[in-house]
């Protein structure tokens, strides 16, 4: 059986491409279709595989600027020759499920999410884009939605990353889909002694608006309780500026630091709505509870009252009082080291292969 991995692009290591790398475990002799390249910025594992790309990786600072390019990637995938190939399997959040399989392929669809910028948070990225950007965007996002729903009839069968998405898929879809939460490295994350845990408080994440962490940074200055932020990103220097005494900007930090902070912080604050998150799972990995916003992929893996807490409304007030009820709530370490082993790598491979080995003997291929 040949087979082909279709992912967005290829600039970097997120989570996106760590569930590449499990599709590139199961499937070792496939090739991957991508729109753009760079090769320094992967890992050994995708490196081991014959990387085909799209036209858009002929363009001008195609490795940086790929995003400028998006109106020219339905075009770009319908190019790609998909022809001999038995099973397809897309990895979708930027456009990559839109490719022409062969009239005989099987294509399945990984969704870590429908395009964001087309959907649910379409409004957010016309808010805060230039003004020629704020004249192209309603038309061209016209164009796009409508080539992204019909490109979804081209897929036989859809996974979803979390149960949000899977709502997502359903609503701008019309399609079923089956959760398949991503996986987690759960074994680069170990807990610490009691004594060895500080008095601080840790975000971690992308500093973009819609994960909030100016709310974080805002409560923390008003409780004048210790905050240490990780992460880079446009709001780098605003939450710099933002920043009261006993709160901490640290930017981007080496994955030892990281791993460090997880383990020895009093709580995780997530205050973002969030496709998934995979933070929360790496912080209950090294053994430490979670305050997160009450809506999005927290709710699938946080255990409220036993793994942390929820706040309902994405106020100061709001993340405050979950703080304040966090001291109270008895806490187990074990508990949440069980909880995140849950999302482990070997188990997401092994759902990963039970959703395709049905799907194949769905379609009468095994």
């Amino acid at each position: 059986m040949r087979v082909a991995l279709v992912h967005y692009w290829l600039v970097g290591m997120r989570g996106g491409e760590k569930v590449l790398e499990a599709f590139c475990d199961l499937f070792p002799d496939a090739d991957i279709f991508t729109h753009v390249h760079d090769p320094d910025l992967g890992s050994d594992i995708i490196r081991a595989h014959t990387v085909k790309t799209s036209f858009i990786n002929g363009l001008p600072f195609a490795r940086k600027a790929y995003p400028r390019y998006l109106p020219l990637m339905p075009l770009a995938l319908e190019q790609l020759d998909l022809r001999g190939y038995d099973l397809i399997i897309s990895s979708e959040s930027g456009p990559a499920k839109g490719i022409i399989p062969d009239s005989n392929a099987l294509h399945l669809c990984y969704c870590h999410s429908p395009m964001r910028y087309l959907w649910n948070m379409y409004q957010s990225y016309y808010e805060r884009s230039g003004v020629l950007t704020r004249l192209l965007m309603p038309p061209l996002s016209h164009y796009l939605r409508a080539w992204d729903v019909t490109t979804a009839q081209r897929v036989d069968k859809f996974a979803a990353n979390s149960a949000t998405v899977a709502n997502r898929i359903q609503r701008y879809y019309h399609r079923p889909s089956d959760v398949i939460h991503p996986p987690v490295d759960t074994q680069s994350f170990q807990p610490v002694d009691a004594a060895d845990v500080s008095d601080y408080y840790l975000m971690v994440g992308e500093l973009v608006r819609y994960k909030r962490p100016d709310l974080a940074v805002e409560a923390f200055n008003r409780m004048k309780a210790k905050l240490v932020v990780i992460g880079q990103g446009e709001m780098l220097s605003e939450l710099k500026k933002m920043a009261g005494p006993t709160v901490e900007i640290l930017g981007s930090q080496p994955f030892e630091a990281l791993q460090h902070h997880y383990a020895r912080c009093k709580a995780l604050i997530f205050p973002g709505e969030e496709d998934f998150g995979i933070v929360p799972l790496e912080a209950m990995a090294s053994g430490r509870p979670v305050i997160a916003y009450g809506k999005g992929g927290a709710t699938e893996t946080v255990v409220p009252g036993k793994t942390g807490v929820f706040f309902d409304r994405q106020t100061v007030d709001s993340l405050t009082d979950a703080v304040h009820r966090l001291k109270e709530m008895p806490f187990d370490p074990d508990d949440a080291v069980a909880r995140a082993a849950e999302f482990s790598r070997e188990i997401f491979k092994a759902r990963l292969k039970a959703f395709v080995d049905d799907a194949l003997a769905e379609a009468g291929m095994l």
